[in-house]
């Protein structure tokens, strides 16, 4: 029997999935892993996830809550446990030591000098098996980080709002609100999420946004990420992004490679693109979307500002591609998720 024909794990492997994305925003540069230990008649006795850069990995938050319950159980993991020394112990050795007998993961590790876990496992008589729900971890919590382990730089998605007729503001530049309060929730989480939100100076001009993350009710997200204004020239002094409810880093370049390498340099993983058409625009051309994220409106404008800006397209013939990854509604919304082939 598979895996994935294993109900018990598969409920683990989901409840691991959403520990990890409890996390996101919280770990980089390293991975928003979660982990669930099974007692050897599979009841969860233990749910842990990575903790911030420095601290226990996922596995081992895991383990601690399971205690000698861990042995000859089983432990789901959404990466591959690492056989690395860095600034904690190899995770390998925590389950060894746990005396578990099964680790099932759902994607192998791509980072060469943390790989190797699965085969360690195996030559100390573990059974280990993989693949378990990859697809939903790859596209969920491990997305952004399995192409920063991939690439070296962050993974940027491009969100915006628009109505039917593609204006992401009116004709007098007023753009407020064009989405649903149901998509600025989901947005609001999304930035909670993110380790950095970015726009372009002439956005700050412009909208003068605060780009913070926020609760429901309003107040400010129990987290915040990285504010990146990108553009020469100074923000006003009044400006909102230059308060003190979140950092700011202002970036004179509109050099989208030298945007990514100081971002990466800073351990960003996850850019949330939230800049107007020509910062986007930009970013499209040089090839450095990786997502594109749509909250499209049931309402039509007629004139005003297109989302995206020259993004080097002549012709028909470079259209640039995308492939929908995801169709939904949030509120009276569509929300359109698309993703760029590599």
């Amino acid at each position: 029997m598979s895996p994935q024909d294993r109900l018990p794990l598969v409920e683990a492997m989901r409840t691991a999935i959403a520990a990890s994305t409890a996390v996101l925003g919280t770990t980089s540069p390293n991975p928003p892993v979660g982990a669930v230990i099974l007692d050897v008649d599979g009841v969860v006795v233990g749910v842990g996830a990575t903790q911030p850069a420095g601290g226990p990995h996922a596995e081992v938050m895991a383990l601690r809550e399971a205690g000698e319950k861990a042995r000859g159980g089983c432990a789901v993991v959404t990466l591959e446990p690492c056989n690395h020394t860095g600034r904690t112990p190899p995770c390998v050795d925590g389950l060894l030591a746990a005396g578990v007998a099964e680790v099932h993961f759902a994607v192998a590790d791509p980072n060469p000098k943390a790989a190797g876990g699965a085969d360690r496992l195996r030559a100390h008589g573990v059974e280990v098996g993989s693949g378990l729900l990859e697809e939903q971890v790859r596209r969920g919590p491990l997305r952004a980080w399995l192409h920063y382990a991939r690439t070296g730089r962050p993974h940027v998605t491009w969100k915006y709002a628009a109505t039917l007729d593609g204006r992401v503001a009116a004709a007098d530049s007023t753009s407020r609100w064009i989405s649903s309060p149901e998509s600025r929730a989901e947005v609001h989480q999304l930035r909670r999420q993110a380790d950095a939100i970015m726009v372009g100076r002439g956005t700050v001009l412009a909208d003068d946004p605060e780009l913070t993350a926020r609760a429901e009710d309003g107040s400010l997200a129990d987290r915040q990420p990285l504010r990146v204004v990108v553009g020469a020239g100074d923000l006003p002094v009044g400006a909102r992004v230059r308060n003190d409810l979140a950092e700011t880093l202002h970036l004179r370049t509109h050099e989208p490679k030298m945007v990514l390498a100081e971002l990466a340099a800073r351990g960003v993983v996850d850019v949330l693109l939230e800049g107007g058409p020509r910062l986007a625009g930009a970013f499209v051309a040089a090839g450095l979307v990786d997502r594109v994220l749509l909250y499209l409106a049931p309402g039509l404008l007629g004139a005003g500002p297109a989302a995206l800006a020259e993004a080097g397209v002549g012709t028909i013939a470079d259209t640039v591609r995308l492939q929908f990854e995801e169709v939904g509604m949030s509120g009276p919304d569509v929300r359109i998720s698309a993703v760029f082939p590599r």
